[in-house]
């Protein structure tokens, strides 16, 4: 009996509990509980490989009849003219013995599925969960993004057999490198559920290296072997990455980590990778070395955590199962800072500084912005939780975490809906300025959340008379319903404060689902022009809904006044 499997399995007794309520009004699972242990797996994987947030992660469990073979699935927005998809087949067995492989037929199944899901011309027939998300995939595919898989087959045993991994081979040869498989069984997903444990090693440098103190703090500049990278990488896998802000992207879907894996693969440039790749930049708490030793000497590191680095750090561990002991002619650069352990606003500064060229999640290094600690005390003033870090979860109706609140702000009180629900990336980022302007109060972004919250409510549970376009128009809806707002408090945005606060929060809890009703027909209206006699696919409304000209359509019409206010 493997404990592993007894540790995933308490985890997912706890989940049963603490979904009971979306497991069974949001995906509509009955009352079997070895169906709801399965999509607790499926979630638990989701959520802890991919790191998303709880309503992300339920949002992509697709589990159900007309599924394809597919439980999860999950996109994001295409860059570089590629769209990363990660499909999740999970198999969870009722025993704990752990040793049971995957099965043939469920790779199989998922083979079947990347070769027909996301070819824009094929006709489907799945569920309405699983439809929705694979139209708002092909909709980009249509309009010419390469898509790139990630396909996972996880179980709460052993990998699949050889025969099926013939079967995954032979795909190459229709899908090319367009889909990279991985399986996730219980010790690596226990590994990756484990609180963060500090790593004590010994690295073996190659040739001289810089050592200076600095500022009350300590610097070693060298260089490692590639072998000796990728040892460390399989002594102790993601636990390396835990302050890292990015997830591996994998080879496949991923230029630079293909061009780092090539080079390597590559014996005539192998010896050049030290030139080519930017290094590894490790922070610690305490490292120790041989002063008297000139050249390759060992440093012994207390606390070690890899920053920045981590793609290639997964990449050299990739690609030095395949090639063996030769890829120890390459070497790379390494950066080591001794730091003292209580300085995690300096962490977070060096993990931002060197990722901020790479596609990053800035929202952790965002939370102490002084802007961030303004707006939560604003919150808190107006009796609400504001949760800034993505490990803090809102667990009350009274809380709320930053992520929302951007979202919210963005398509509410910004007008930019398209921007909310695709870039979301960027909200800690690019768009940052923009949605955490210094004007934004704590009574804005909490009206914001709330009426966020309602339109989400509906999209999650949509009535049968819910429109088409609900799943891919919401943030349009919530927008209109801030302007249905504000036009009726007779007051503009700035006039929006802790002052108008309770007035405001009444109205959208008295008002709500008439200014969700109004903001459809409204929309109904802008879309028929739109598609003026064409075919009304999903496919379309998704590529429709990504388009600013609807945002202009709907925010450049005059408000009239409500219903209520006509009569009083």
């Amino acid at each position: 009996m493997s404990i592993a499997t007894q540790i995933v399995d308490q985890r997912i007794v706890g989940l049963l509990t603490e979904l009971e309520e979306p497991f069974t009004n949001e995906l509509k699972l009955g009352i079997d509980q070895n169906k709801r242990k399965s999509a607790a797996f499926v979630y638990l994987v989701a959520k802890t490989l991919l790191n998303l947030s709880d309503d992300d992660t339920l949002d992509g469990v697709v589990d159900g009849g007309n599924d394809f073979g597919i439980d999860a699935l999950y996109f994001s927005q295409p860059t570089d003219g590629e769209i990363p998809i990660t499909v999740v087949q999970g198999k969870y067995k009722q025993t704990f013995d752990g040793d049971a492989n995957f099965p043939e037929n469920g790779v199989a199944k998922m083979i079947d599925a990347i070769g027909a899901l996301f070819d824009p011309a094929r006709g489907l027939t799945l569920n309405a969960r699983l439809l929705k998300r694979i139209e708002d995939i092909r909709s980009f595919v249509a309009g010419g993004a390469i898509p790139r898989v990630t396909a996972i087959g996880a179980n709460n045993g052993l990998a699949w057999n050889a025969i099926a991994q013939r079967r995954i081979d032979d795909s190459v040869r229709s899908f090319g490198d367009q889909v990279e498989w991985r399986h996730v069984g219980p010790d690596e997903l226990l590994t990756l559920l484990q609180a963060q444990r500090p790593i004590d090693t010994t690295l073996q440098l190659s040739g001289a290296a810089i050592v200076e103190p600095f500022d009350f703090r300590r610097v070693l500049i060298g260089r490692i072997s590639v072998s000796e990278l990728a040892k460390l990488a399989e002594q102790f896998g993601d636990r390396l990455l835990e302050r890292n802000i990015r997830r591996y992207l994998g080879l496949a879907g991923n230029r630079v980590n293909e061009a780092v894996a090539e080079t390597l693969r590559d014996v005539d440039q192998r010896s050049n990778f030290y030139f080519y790749n930017n290094g590894i930049t490790i922070t610690c708490t305490q490292f120790r070395h041989n002063a008297l030793v000139q050249s390759n000497s060992q440093v012994q590191i207390s606390g070690l955590q890899i920053v920045n680095g981590g793609q290639t750090s997964k990449t050299v561990q990739q690609v030095a199962r395949e090639v063996g002991p030769d890829v120890a002619a390459a070497q790379v650069l390494i950066r080591i800072y001794e730091l003292p352990e209580n300085d995690q606003d300096l962490v977070d500064a060096i993990t931002y500084a060197t990722n901020s060229q790479n596609p990053v999640d800035l929202r952790d290094l965002k939370a102490n912005d002084p802007r961030q600690r303004q707006l939560a005390e604003s919150i808190r003033g107006l009796g609400f939780g504001y949760r800034t870090k993505r490990e803090e979860r809102a667990t009350a109706s009274d809380e709320l975490t930053s992520a929302v609140v951007a979202e919210a702000v963005l398509a509410i009180w910004r007008h930019r809906p398209h921007q909310a629900r695709f870039s979301g990336r960027e909200h800690f980022g690019a768009l940052y300025d923009i949605i955490f302007a210094g004007d934004l109060n704590g009574a804005q972004a909490v009206i914001a959340a709330l009426i966020l919250r309602q339109v989400e409510n509906r999209r999650k549970r949509p009535p049968a008379d819910a429109p088409d376009f609900l799943s891919y128009g919401s943030r349009f809806v919530a927008m209109l319903m801030g302007r249905y707002l504000l036009h009726d408090l007779g007051i503009t945005l700035d006039k929006l404060n802790h002052t108008t606060f309770v007035k405001a929060r009444t109205r959208i809890e008295e008002h709500g689902a008439a200014y969700i009703t109004r903001a459809e027909t409204e929309i109904e209206d802008a879309l028929k022009p739109l598609f003026d006699g064409r075919e009304r696919t999903l496919q379309r409304l998704s590529a429709t809904f990504r388009r600013a000209d609807l945002v202009e359509t709907l925010t450049g019409a005059p408000l009239s006044a409500t219903p209520d206010q006509q009569t009083s």
